[in-house]
């Protein structure tokens, strides 16, 4: 069995959303024992969105069962989309491998960019036509390693809205995608058990045989 980590490491100096606090790390070190106090936010570093993140009224992250945050992942290569849109037609050649699989993940390339000010330029996001045509599959989750599934100008969030409200779940700031097969593994990106999480930091790996 291999396993392959996507996560980024949750550090001080971590790239965080455009208006966001980053983490802070208190260390305690008294009595003979070691602490280190942490202050975050839930959707730092590689993390998951629940619904209820953007649409009030729906599912907060305990809400789910464990096996909601494991399953076939499948990778689809986006890095030739570049800084453009990600489009039905451009998915389309894939819906029998999205059709059995459970979480989506899109490469493109940008976690190249993490802990540079391009990271959160000029990513590539779906078009709302995408999103809709994905929101149709039965899938957990779709993962990506850019810092949102939309711009990070529009914080009407349309994509959000869409597959959040179909409860399919957004694993963002994913990394190491180059190193999966485009499909044969299980995904994992169990969240902490927070009460009534909006979102989490994940460890989100991949698991082949």
């Amino acid at each position: 069995m291999k396993i392959i980590d996507l996560t980024h490491l949750i550090k001080p100096d971590i790239a965080v959303f455009p208006g966001t606090e980053k983490p802070i790390f208190q260390k305690i070190d008294i009595e003979g024992y070691r602490e280190l106090k942490m202050t975050f936010y839930t959707h730092t570093g590689t993390h998951i969105d629940a619904p209820y993140h953007i649409i009030r009224g729906t599912k907060t992250l305990d809400d789910f069962t464990p096996d909601k945050f494991i399953g076939r992942g499948f990778v689809i290569n986006c890095k030739e989309v570049g800084n453009q849109k990600i489009t039905k037609e451009f998915l389309a050649p894939y819906t029998e491998n999205i059709s059995r699989t459970s979480f989506l993940l899109l490469n493109s390339g940008w976690s190249a960019k993490w802990n540079s000010p391009e990271y959160f330029n000029n990513f590539p996001t779906l078009t709302k036509e995408a999103a809709e045509w994905l929101s149709s599959f039965r899938l957990n989750g779709i993962g990506l390693d850019t810092i949102s599934l939309d711009t990070v100008s529009d914080m009407t969030l349309p994509n959000h809205h869409i597959v959040l409200r179909k409860e399919i779940l957004i694993i963002e700031n994913l990394t190491n995608l180059d190193i999966l097969p485009n499909e044969g593994f299980m995904f994992q990106c169990l969240p902490m058990k927070i009460e009534k999480a909006d979102g989490s930091p994940v460890r989100a790996i991949a698991i082949m045989d």
